[in-house]
């Protein structure tokens, strides 16, 4: 028996009594991955990316490992209701222009002490301050630097359209503007390299584009641990107070905390592995969540269809973005359907083994996104489900 079958035959098991559709974490593999995105981040903090786990339960026992330290979250919104539950260090993200959260965070001292917003805008800050209705709290920001590999004197961009803040110099302006303003205290920079962190390496059948990916990926990393230097010297010559400098993703943890600049990594896809962390080159993780759906037709030979199925991640639309048939091995989707909303027609000659009602366990493209389709993740140790743990939708909050 292989390991996958091993797999197949465990979690069947383990999840016998369950009606699918249902989603499971395997908590070894889930533990595996958590020491593993430690011992990567080679003694520095690692801040936990909520977007990519989506479920209290799990974001409470990754902090509970040695090196894991904060969160960062994806809405102002998430970022008040996590508060509210306990989590003291909340790094929000995204910049927001919700109003209503603002309020409630200038007003509430304990709010204010766990949450930083982000802020790579003037703008910004001047919406926070209309937004404030009256609370005194001082808010903590955080600013954001481009990281984008830039060649050819800036006429070639590889990289996440994110801040606008390129040049060390913007940022010591934007910083002096935080400084100056009453209410706001500058903490933080933050430098994602997406297209080093989030881009695989190692794409399966095409060994010229991984070569391209590698040659580009090397060189992001030498431009950018200057350019993240200078940026972090240029701010901190404004706010030598600076708690804190974050960087880097699941791909790219260990070349992150290698930059003396940086003080802490961020990362959280690493947790489940998704199928798109399949062709990393800087890493191997072990799948650590599933879902499972369960076959309801055989319309021939060679041919399977389950309930459900359509749950494309985000990103640009292509064959990638969809979830991976993993087990049984061997299936695949019809071209002229693919993963539909209701239904989804599987093919492959081991489909002729599988019986109405039998399962077909399927890995998501992306990490937390799983989590907006289903109420509850299932905890496997071994063979056998020991609890379960609400994701953000089974508690109520959808926040995008």
């Amino acid at each position: 028996m292989t390991p996958r079958s091993a797999d197949r035959a465990r979690y069947d098991r383990a999840t016998a009594a369950l009606e699918a559709p249902f989603a499971v974490v395997d908590l070894a593999a889930f533990d595996a991955n958590a020491a593993d995105l430690v011992c990567r981040a080679g003694g520095k903090p690692v801040r936990l990316a909520t977007k990519s786990v989506r479920a209290r339960g799990l974001l409470e026992r990754a902090l509970a490992v040695e090196g894991f330290a904060g969160l960062m979250s994806f809405t102002l919104a998430e970022s008040l209701w996590l508060a509210r539950a306990g989590f003291d260090d909340v790094l929000l993200a995204y910049p927001s222009v919700d109003r209503a959260g603002y309020a409630e965070l200038a007003a509430d001292p304990k709010l204010a002490a766990a949450v930083t917003v982000m802020v790579d805008d003037p703008a910004q800050l001047e919406l926070i301050d209309r937004a404030r209705a009256g609370g005194r709290e001082e808010v903590r920001v955080c600013l954001e630097l481009d990281t984008a590999l830039r060649l050819l004197g800036g006429r070639v961009r590889i990289g996440a359209r994110r801040s606008p803040l390129r040049e060390p110099a913007q940022l010591a302006e934007l910083a002096r503007s935080v400084v100056r303003r009453p209410g706001f205290r500058l903490v933080g920079l933050m430098a994602y390299e997406g297209h080093v962190a989030g881009v695989g390496d190692a794409v399966e059948g095409y060994p010229l584009l991984s070569r391209g990916i590698r040659l580009m990926q090397r060189t992001a990393r030498a431009q950018l641990a200057v350019h993240r230097a200078e940026a972090v010297r240029a701010v901190r010559a404004v706010a030598p107070d600076l708690e804190f400098v974050n960087g880097g993703g699941t791909g790219s943890v260990q070349h992150t905390a290698g930059e003396g600049a940086v003080t802490e990594v961020a990362a959280g896809s690493g947790l489940y592995v998704p199928r798109l962390f399949d062709h990393y080159t800087s890493f191997t993780g072990r799948p650590a969540a599933l879902f499972a759906l369960p076959v309801v037709r055989r319309p021939g030979v060679g041919s399977v269809t389950v309930l459900g199925g359509g749950y494309a991640a985000s990103g640009p639309a292509g064959k990638d973005r969809l979830p991976e048939p993993y087990l049984p091995q061997g299936l695949r989707y019809d071209p002229q359907e693919g993963a539909g909303e209701v239904q989804t027609p599987l093919l492959g000659s081991v489909a002729d083994d599988l019986l109405i009602g039998d399962r077909v366990w399927f890995r998501h493209a992306k990490a937390g996104e799983l989590c907006e389709r289903f109420d509850v993740l299932h905890l496997v140790e071994d063979d056998r489900v020991v609890g379960s743990v609400p994701t953000y939708r089974g508690e109520g909050r959808t926040f995008l």
